[in-house]
């Protein structure tokens, strides 16, 4: 399968009274996504936190409102199952807490597909309000699941503002990148976008982002929420001038549906007007720091002539192929 069509939602953290209303909210919300003819639906990073509603006093703390929710882990993760299963749609799940067996809590997003296999990604970088004030770890290894349509990546907000993830994902055989993100700034939004917008051009593949949206004064780890669902693929070929396949008008709930022909990369990887995904080794060349002192030019080097074989090696990819 090549030509799927991707449901990226711009989902509202609202507040729920309790987990039979938070299951009746998401399965609209799969629901209306298959009835526009979904192969993929993706929510947002943090979306789980909404079920923190389910308790105002937990909600309102930063380290309560996690334990509450990770509490619902299970039950979370059986209903996006059912509804993959039922609806026959890959369901990318809203990321939540997950307590690790060292006893870290990371940001887990989960892929749901419709034959019942799963695979996930834990968030790699943290941004300073993960780390200094919510307790939340990276995570240890970066995944490529295996799906229906393909080997697939999650760069979780922060970590598409770094290119080494995607790029390890793509170098895997990842022509998607999947992007929840959860910004309290359209600042935050536009660092998110451009990171996946980036990402798309240099590994010449797609990038689908899906941000959470509105006010949520009554959950502090939540309480703003701006940006835009979009999809983006390489500027080149037939594809879009500006890279943008499909963009969502900002900050209101909403699905924004995009048509993708992932056989599209092969071609663009192999023919485009530039090749930066073929071209991407060479930049690995010796670095120097040009000095300017006593009357002359002082040449430090930086890297041996060798280079190209000292240069970073790839992170590690770990298969996600069955359910865990």
């Amino acid at each position: 399968m090549t030509h799927i069509r991707v449901a990226a939602a711009q989902y509202p953290i609202e507040q729920v009274q309790s987990f039979a209303a938070w299951q009746e909210k998401l399965t609209r919300w799969v629901e209306e996504a298959a009835a526009l003819g979904a192969t993929l639906a993706i929510f947002p990073e943090y979306a789980a936190m909404e079920l923190a509603g389910i308790d105002p006093e937990r909600a309102a703390d930063l380290t309560a409102s996690l334990d509450l929710v990770m509490q619902f882990g299970e039950a979370y993760d059986r209903v996006h199952a059912e509804l993959a299963a039922r609806l026959d749609i890959m369901i990318l799940a809203g990321s939540r807490p997950v307590r690790t067996s060292d006893g870290r809590i990371v940001n887990r997003a989960r892929l749901f597909c419709p034959d019942g296999t799963t695979g996930h990604q834990d968030k790699i970088m943290m941004t300073r309000f993960e780390r200094e004030r919510w307790g939340i770890s990276g995570g240890d290894s970066i995944n490529l699941i295996h799906t229906p349509i393909g080997p697939v990546g999650i760069s979780i907000c922060y970590d598409v503002e770094f290119p080494m993830i995607a790029r390890a994902q793509a170098e895997a055989g990842a022509k998607l990148i999947l992007t929840p993100s959860a910004t309290d700034t359209m600042q935050g939004y536009w660092r998110v976008r451009i990171g996946a917008q980036a990402r798309a051009m240099e590994n010449q593949c797609f990038v689908v982002q899906s941000p959470s949206v509105g006010m949520a004064p009554w959950l502090p780890c939540m309480d703003e929420n701006f940006g835009a669902a979009g999809a983006f693929g390489p500027p080149d070929g037939s594809m879009p001038d500006d890279g943008v396949i499909a963009l969502g008008q900002a900050n209101g709930p909403a699905w924004v549906v995009a048509d993708i022909d992932l056989a599209m990369v092969d071609a663009l990887r192999a023919d485009g007007t530039v090749l930066p995904f073929r071209h991407w080794p060479e930049q690995h060349v010796p670095f120097h720091i040009i000095q300017n002192g006593a009357g002359s030019d002082v040449i430090a080097q930086m890297a041996s002539d060798a280079a190209r074989d000292d240069a970073p090696a790839a992170p590690q990819i770990e298969d996600q192929e069955i359910a865990e």
